[in-house]
């Protein structure tokens, strides 16, 4: 029974409480509420920090959330990133309970931002789901800081030369619309090394590899007056897996193909014929798909070169049968000539023994005996007739002293491979040693 008096008492000190911390919130928001009303008032927002003479400093860094994917035929890259911009407004210098005000997007427009455009952007986006993406921070000693979430598509100057062992230097420009560099002044917030995060996590990147950055200032000069850029180049090196497995190892198969030829028998037209123009046409092929996914450059890329040499190699392996059908053709129809040749003067030999035999032998009632004088020529019946699909066919030598390895395919079989290897060594080792010495570059530039 004594407890029950007490019970009021418990509720009465509880409801002081929760009134004082309702008071506390209430006298803390109305202090927040009378600085930036403070702040406010009598502040113009068309004018810039310092706008009596002093030069506005911009303090920039990127965190890069998202980079890819990189188009080469548009010679493009899009990525998305939160975009930082810290400078000082004294104007916005306040005192009270709290060190930093956190404030939400709705104040940005009542207050001066610099006009930063990205210079070299396609186009830009600005994330507004669900509501603007834009973070907001006043300190005491009225410096600002501003963070948005953007996508930008930009630009990339692409030398093709080298493709596809090729890297390219990808910019991103970005400064003041309308201020000089004698009104405002862009700067790396962290340095030269660490204003640019690209988490390895964040890549989403096919065919390139992101091996770095690099960031610098520039003065940009118009006919307006000259103004502060800030500039940083991603570094991309294109991977070589995709076009090994699709161009280079079916265009070197292809060569080997059509030096197999070499080995079949000079005496199979048909099938040394039908080999040299598959791997020609399959050539054609392989390089029109190459180029597809190319822009349309006036030179000669790397994976060109390559496709022109081992054209030619196929090429040359047709040339190379029709060379050794052509004096093939010659020394049969030199062996032709000579056996009838033969012929005729041993069928004239023949002739002459066989009348002075007659003369010898025969008497006045007998008369002149004849003889078949054709016992070195095989009579229809004597063997067995050939069939007209091997006299046709591929693998029937039709002059049996033809038959056999022509001089020609035996130093192709040598020569062929040997300088087809030795293109591949120089090739590869031109490019592969650039493509070092590239990326060795960019680790001594501090990307």
């Amino acid at each position: 029974m004594a407890i029950l008096p007490l019970c009021p008492l418990f509720t009465f000190i509880c409801c002081i409480s929760l009134g004082n911390v309702y008071g506390n919130e209430k006298v803390f928001s109305d202090n927040i509420t009378r600085i930036l009303d403070r702040l406010l008032d009598g502040y113009d927002n068309r004018l810039r920090p310092g706008s009596g003479g002093g030069v506005t400093e911009v303090k920039t860094d990127i965190f890069v959330t998202s980079f890819g994917p990189v188009s080469d035929v548009e010679m493009e890259y899009t990525m998305d990133m939160f975009f930082r911009q810290m400078w000082v407004d004294e104007r916005l210098k306040f005192e009270g309970p709290t060190e930093i005000l956190r404030l939400n997007n709705r104040m940005v427009d009542k207050i001066w931002t610099p006009d930063t455009f990205f210079r070299n952007s396609r186009k830009s986006i600005s994330h507004n789901m669900t509501t603007p993406n834009k973070l907001f921070r006043i300190m005491q000693n009225g410096t600002v800081l501003y963070t948005m979430k953007l996508t930008i598509s930009a630009e990339c100057p692409m030398r093709l030369i080298d493709f596809p062992m090729d890297g390219h230097a990808c910019p991103l420009r970005f400064g003041s619309y309308a201020y000089t560099n004698s009104e405002i002044v862009f700067t790396w917030r962290k340095g030269l090394k660490a204003s640019v995060d690209c988490p390895m996590e964040s890549m989403s990147l096919l065919q390139y590899d992101l091996v770095g950055q690099t960031l610098s200032s520039e003065i940009f000069k118009a006919n307006t007056g000259h103004y502060s850029v800030q500039v940083v180049h991603f570094h991309l090196q294109r991977k070589l897996g995709y076009y090994l497995i699709q161009t280079y190892i079916p265009l070197i198969m292809v060569v080997v193909l059509s030096q197999v030829s070499f080995w079949i028998n000079k005496e199979s037209v048909p099938a040394r014929t039908v080999a040299g123009i598959t791997t020609v046409l399959t050539m054609t092929t392989l390089s029109i798909s190459a180029r597809q996914s190319l822009p349309k450059v006036g030179y000669a890329t790397a994976m060109d070169w390559f496709i022109a040499v081992c054209f030619a190699f196929v090429s040359s392996a047709l040339v190379e049968f029709a060379a050794v059908n052509y004096f093939a053709t010659l020394q049969a129809n030199r062996l032709k000539k000579l056996r009838v040749r033969q012929d005729k003067l041993e069928v004239m030999a023949a002739g002459s023994d066989d009348e002075d035999t007659v003369s010898m032998n025969s008497s006045p009632h007998e008369g002149p005996k004849r003889r078949n004088h054709s016992v070195c020529r095989s009579e229809p019946g004597d063997t067995l007739p050939v069939p007209i699909f091997l006299q046709q066919g591929s693998a029937f030598p039709q002059i049996p002293q033809l038959a056999g390895t022509s001089p020609i395919d035996t130093y192709a079989r040598i020569l062929f491979p040997l300088a087809f290897a030795l293109f591949n060594l120089v090739y590869w080792f031109n490019y592969l040693s650039k493509d070092t010495m590239e990326k060795a570059r960019d680790v001594e530039t501090g990307s």
